[in-house]
């Protein structure tokens, strides 16, 4: 299980999977040491494979409200309710204090670099958020959102200085912004 999380626009993500056991997808690794354009294949050849998952979305509106570990928590209890295949126990990227659905889990610090299942998972949640950022482009081009996926980049940056927010900003992550 890995969540997405960081940037200054559009929801968290978190991911979960249940790869076979002698699964071993080549270049499957923590999805920030892996290209987009091998991410993107990575995804269809891990979603091909797995055996289940699931993917949990908490918009940027919920995490202003919550709070972005909450939201985070919120989107791990969605991907795993998802699942049609509960697990004996899930692997979770470094997060504690977590409703797993009754399922026992395992917290492992950089599980995302340490571990193939959460490793796989990793990928799933950074494509799917991409691809909705991408979405987001077309209707909010002046932002840059496919180039930088709603990270705070120098250009992301003063595109909300120049523009303001817009509705997929999480509005909590700008004031520092803002006030400049």
């Amino acid at each position: 299980m890995k969540q997405e999380d960081g940037p200054l626009a559009g929801p968290v993500v978190v991911a979960c999977v249940i790869m076979p056991k002698d699964s071993m997808i080549e270049g499957v690794n923590d999805s920030k040491k892996v290209s987009e354009k091998k991410r993107e294949k990575l995804y269809d050849i891990i979603l091909e494979e797995a055996i289940d998952y699931g993917v949990g979305i908490v918009d940027q509106k919920e995490i202003d409200k919550i709070n972005i570990l909450n939201a985070t928590k919120k989107a791990l209890h969605l991907s795993v309710e998802s699942l049609k295949i509960k697990p004996q126990l899930i692997l979770v990227d470094a997060l504690t204090g977590i409703d797993t659905c009754n399922i026992p889990y395992k917290s492992i610090i950089k599980g995302d670099a340490t571990c193939y299942n959460i490793s796989a998972a990793s990928i799933i949640a950074k494509v799917t958020r991409d691809r909705i950022i991408r979405e987001w482009d077309e209707v909010y081009p002046q932002y840059g959102f496919a180039k930088h996926k709603g990270y705070g980049t120098a250009q992301h940056i003063q595109a909300i200085r120049e523009y303001g927010p817009c509705p997929l900003h999480r509005k909590s992550f700008l004031k520092n912004i803002m006030n400049r």
